[in-house]
């Protein structure tokens, strides 16, 4: 299960301080969160379509639907990404990333990442974005280079491998547990860590796709301003704060979905 992090995403872990509710909510929406949940939950949906076909024989049926409805419940991985953001910074930090957010500069980039990725749950758009990529990479072609900055100032390509090498562990490790799978743990990362390569190739793609496609309006020097805010001290624990949030989402959501395939195969009810 692939999880794409890159959304609003800036990478240092802090200590938790917990957040005033009216702070946490304003940066929540700032960073419009319950839309891109909304999106990551229709990607969850598709994708669960996909293990359909491919696991269970016949493909969806309605407990099938049921489940996948169940587990990938917007509400519930809102909750979890508001949680540990909550966690995840201090009051001074969140007040100011809303300094930023709430800029022109701030709203304006964070809506294109947001509207970029809706875009690409047409796969017309997505497979024309990763084109777009593909044209460009490995050249120093404008378009691509002032990304490169950004993905790398954000470490988004490593970030994006762990998230989805991880979620791909807890599919397996509820597939286990719900004796749908034979591996032992050591086995399982084995089985997990030959799938980096191309985990990362594909990731790469969809990210520098993505992020082309929602900066093409930005002009050098607002993207330049964005790259400098995310390096920052508050940009970085931004950053860490949504890795650490949605990887948590998907974490949760991957070995849901595993097991749910191991009853679904078994005939038992979750």
């Amino acid at each position: 299960m692939t999880a794409r992090l890159a959304a609003a995403a800036f990478c240092v872990a802090l200590s938790p301080v917990t957040l005033s509710a009216a702070s946490q909510d304003e940066l929540v929406e700032a960073l419009q969160i319950p839309r891109i949940v909304g999106i990551m939950q229709q990607e969850g949906v598709r994708y669960s379509e996909d293990i359909a076909a491919d696991m269970l024989g016949e493909g969806p049926n309605a407990a099938w639907s049921a489940n996948v409805a169940r587990i990938y419940d917007a509400e519930k991985m809102e909750a979890v990404v508001r949680d540990e953001i909550a966690g995840a910074l201090t009051e001074a930090e969140t007040e100011a990333l809303l300094e930023f957010f709430e800029t022109p500069l701030g709203v304006r980039v964070v809506t294109l990442e947001v509207d970029a990725r809706e875009a690409m749950l047409d796969p017309d758009v997505e497979e024309a974005a990763r084109e777009a990529y593909r044209d460009v990479a490995g050249t120093d072609a404008p378009e691509l280079a002032r990304i490169e900055a950004f993905v790398a100032a954000n470490d988004l390509v490593e970030r994006n491998v762990e998230g989805a090498l991880n979620a791909s562990l807890m599919f397996y490790r509820g597939l286990a547990d719900g004796g749908a799978l034979e591996m032992s743990e050591d086995e399982m990362l084995d089985d997990v860590w030959s799938q980096e390569a191309g985990t990362r190739e594909d990731t790469s793609e969809w990210l520098h796709g993505f992020l082309m496609l929602a900066y093409e309006p930005l002009s050098d020097a607002e993207l330049a301003d964005y790259t400098e805010m995310s390096e920052s001290e508050v940009g970085r624990a931004l950053n860490g704060a949504l890795f650490q949030a949605f990887n948590r989402m998907y974490d949760d959501v991957s070995y849901a979905m595993g097991l749910a395939v191991a009853r679904q195969m078994s005939g038992t009810e979750l």
